[in-house]
This record gives structure tokens, C-alpha cells and sequence, in this order.
């Protein structure tokens, strides 16, 4: 179906995570005269294909807090809308994709506490933000604006809460309580997360999909993969140096990442 549409531009400075997609998703969707979002991660742009020319939404991207600042408008004399992806196949590699990284949150934060790893309890928050941000898209389908606020503010409470409890025991034991971690766990676990996230950046792949917020799925993949990279780097680290310190260290790093993305939740909520 062809009929006249307006493109507007807009640079996102603040849209650095791959969950902002989802988060302005959900804070526009209300607007009928919208009628796709384009999301270009490398350049941090949005394009907003609008049926409305005086730009309703906008003062809703802005209260954001991202940064947004509008490049231009364009008037289109001819937009084709696009064709749909096969909305069963995505939700059931999304629900494949959650499955894993709930299945990795608890055995990571199982070993992590028997092994006194604050690297693999850091590792199982990130998983299990992952695994809220997943399950988020998926049960908002169809439900009202209020309902998936609710479920953004739930889960970025929950995450926020779990990130500051670690990172006060990181605190804790940086001020002087000396545990030794388990370094073995610590590679052996990330290894295996290491398979779970190859597992699930590969099904998202397969999927030749290039829609915003599988391509973000795929970077969440391949965050993941860097963490569990540097958790075994620690744990070698803590083989040499018998010391706590890398494994502290990788654990600061990763709750901090954790409760930056739980803000952007609560943002929206």
C-alpha cells in the first residue's frame, strides 16, 4: 500500500545499549500516525516513518533522556510498508534464546556463590538481565502501555536490587575480607556460558533477519560473549597471581554494566 508519509531523523547520542531499542519501541508505540522505526545502531540514528507532519511523539523521545535531537524531515511522496518477517519463527527463537540465558543465570550464580566467584555471580546478573529484557518484548505482546511499563519497572527493580547487592560484597571484600575464588569454576562455568551464547548469537544470525530488534538481540549475544571472555581471563588471572583481585575486578565491571542497564529501564517505566 503506497500513500504520502513523512521521514524524520533523529540522532540518539545516549542510545548505546542494545535495549534502547526496545525501551523507545515501547515508549512510542502508542502513536498510530507511526508506522516503522528504523535503527541504526553504528551511527546512533532513528528514523521515525510518520503519517502525522507535525511529529506528535517527539516531546516523548525526548523525555527519554537519550539525547534525542532531530536532523530532518523529509516528505515522501510514495512509502511501501514493509513486509513482515515470520512473527512465529522469531518468537520461538527469542523463547530458545531466553530459555538459555535463564538456564546460564542460575548455574552461574550457583557456582559463582559455591566457588565465592563475585566474577560468576556478576556474569549470572548479566544473563539474567538479558533474560528480563527478552522476556520483556515477548510477554508485552499485545498487552495495554500500562501493563508493559509494569513489567519494564519490575524488572528493572529486580535487576538494580541483585547489581548493588554484589557490588556491595565486591566493596566488602576490596576493604579486606580475603576470598579466594575457585579459578577452576570460574573457567569451567564461563566456558560453558561461553557455548550457550555462541549457541544463541548463531541461532539470531541464522535467522537473516535485519529488523532493529533481532540485530539488537544479536549484539546482547555478543556482549555476552566478551563478558564470559574477560570471567575466564580473571579466573587465569587468579591462578597466577593467587589473588582475589582480577576476579573483583571483572565482577565491578560487570555490575556496573548491569545497573547502568537496569537505569535505562527504569527510565522508561
Amino acid at each position: 500500500m503506497n500513500f504520502t508519509m513523512y521521514k524524520s531523523v533523529f540522532h540518539i547520542s545516549g542510545m548505546d545499549c542494545p535495549c534502547e531499542e526496545r525501551l523507545i519501541r515501547m515508549k512510542l508505540e502508542r502513536y498510530s500516525c507511526i508506522k516503522q522505526l528504523e535503527f541504526d545502531f553504528d551511527r546512533r540514528l532513528l528514523s521515525v516513518f510518520h503519517a502525522d507532519a507535525d511529529g506528535p511523539f517527539e516531546a516523548d523521545l525526548y523525555a527519554l533522556g537519550l539525547g534525542a535531537e532531530r536532523l530532518n524531515q523529509t516528505k515522501l511522496e510514495q512509502y511501501a510498508e514493509p513486509l513482515d518477517y515470520d512473527a512465529r519463527g522469531q518468537r520461538r527463537v527469542l523463547w530458545i534464546v531466553l530459555m538459555i540465558n535463564l538456564v546460564l543465570f542460575l548455574v552461574e550464580m550457583a557456582f559463582g556463590l559455591l566457588s565465592n566467584s563475585m566474577g560468576l555471580v556478576a556474569d549470572s546478573l548479566d544473563m539474567l538481565a538479558d533474560a528480563l529484557v527478552y522476556g520483556m518484548s515477548l510477554m508485552a505482546v499485545g498487552a495495554t502501555v500500562l501493563r508493559k511499563k509494569r513489567v519494564a519497572l519490575l524488572s528493572g527493580y529486580l535487576q538494580m536490587g541483585l547489581a548493588v547487592l554484589g557490588l556491595v560484597e565486591v566493596v566488602r571484600r576490596f576493604w579486606g575480607l580475603e576470598v579466594m575464588p575457585e579459578f577452576e569454576d570460574m573457567v569451567g562455568i564461563s566456558l560453558l556460558a561461553l557455548l550457550g551464547n555462541a549457541t544463541c548469537l548463531w541461532l539470531l544470525q541464522r535467522m537473516q533477519n535485519q529488523e532493529a530488534h533481532i540485530r539488537a538481540s544479536v549484539i546482547f549475544s555478543a556482549n555476552d560473549v566478551i563478558v564470559n571472555i574477560g570471567v575466564i581471563v580473571a579466573g587465569l588471572l587468579v591462578w597466577w597471581s593467587q589473588s582475589n583481585i582480577p576476579d573483583l575486578f571483572v565482577g565491578l565491571a560487570v555490575f556496573a554494566v548491569v545497573i547502568r542497564g537496569a537505569i535505562r529501564i527504569l527510565k522508561l517505566a
